[in-house]
């Protein structure tokens, strides 16, 4: 597969986004809600860049990592206290039983956020510059199958199947022990994009109940 079909193929499923259909959430559950939103709209505004469809803009590209890493890590997890998996939650009880793992999916979507942040500089891409299949790994979902994410009533991502694969990181091992900021940051953007959507699709796998 060439560069430019294996990129086209890798953000058609980035982002399709469903309109909000949870009603009557409250409290921290709408916390996180209105926080998924933001995320969804900051994948919304990347998508077309990393599609080339839309002038790559560099600014842009550090507003949407800064909503990222504004909603990651602990600032993610605190919106998940225990038992707030209540409709119209999507929130699975599997979230409490591997919070180490949850906990460590969420601060891999802050560094790859930062990553990608870093590199906004050095640009998208080009044909030359694709990564080998031993670096991207084989498989199912980048962006990961679903809606919703934990009660937010929006697909965070979008849903589909996508090209880097559930489970492995951008080096071929878990998302969590994907590559640090530091090294996102030598890259061109699209490798940190990547490595957020990756992240995303595995937490969404696992711990939502929307279409697995």
């Amino acid at each position: 597969m060439n560069a430019k079909i294996w990129m086209t193929a890798l953000v058609a499923s980035s982002v399709s986004l469903a309109a909000l259909a949870h009603s009557g959430a409250t409290g921290v559950v709408k916390e996180r809600m209105d926080a998924m939103g933001e995320l969804s709209e900051a994948m919304k505004l990347l998508t077309p860049m990393m599609r080339g469809q839309a002038e790559y803009n560099p600014d842009a590209v550090r507003r949407a990592a800064d909503t990222m890493i504004d909603h990651a890590g602990s600032d993610m997890t605190e919106l998940f206290p225990e038992g707030s998996n209540d409709m119209p939650s999507e929130a699975l009880d599997v979230i409490w039983e591997d919070w180490e793992e949850f906990a460590a999916l969420a601060e891999a979507l802050r560094t790859s956020a930062e990553g990608m942040k870093l590199a906004a500089d050095n640009g998208l891409m080009g044909p030359g510059d694709m990564p080998g299949q031993d670096m991207m790994g084989s498989g199912q979902g980048m962006m990961g199958a679903g809606q919703g994410m934990m009660g937010t009533g929006q697909g965070m991502m979008g849903a589909g199947q996508g090209m880097m694969g559930t489970g492995q990181g951008m080096m071929g091992g878990a998302p969590t022990q994907m590559m640090s900021s530091q090294m996102l940051a030598e890259m061109p953007v699209n490798a940190g994009f990547m490595a957020v959507t990756q992240t995303c699709s595995a937490c969404h796998q696992k711990f939502c109940a929307e279409e697995k």
